[in-house]
């Protein structure tokens, strides 16, 4: 079998039979690589609310710590009284 050239008609019925295997291939690319942009945009958007929650208890901690002071200071001046 050697020196036999393919003739048109062969090149031609190869070329067509790998043409959607390299299509698909390269739609799966597209679509793999679109997913993954959807997760980075979950991602920011998951650190956006995090964000806006520690600021958030950030807030409340202050406005805790502020509370327990004067709570405390409250107290000490109850208990220099007696």
């Amino acid at each position: 079998m050697m020196g036999v050239e393919m003739t048109d008609t062969q090149s031609l019925t190869i070329a067509l039979s790998t043409a959607p295997t390299v299509l698909l291939a390269r739609v799966g690319i597209l679509i793999h690589n679109a997913r993954l942009g959807d997760t980075h945009a979950r991602i920011r958007d998951t650190n956006f609310r995090i964000g806006k929650l520690r600021s958030h208890m950030d807030v409340r901690f202050e406005e805790r710590k502020d509370l327990w002071r004067s709570e405390l200071t409250a107290w000490k001046k109850l208990s220099m009284r007696v």
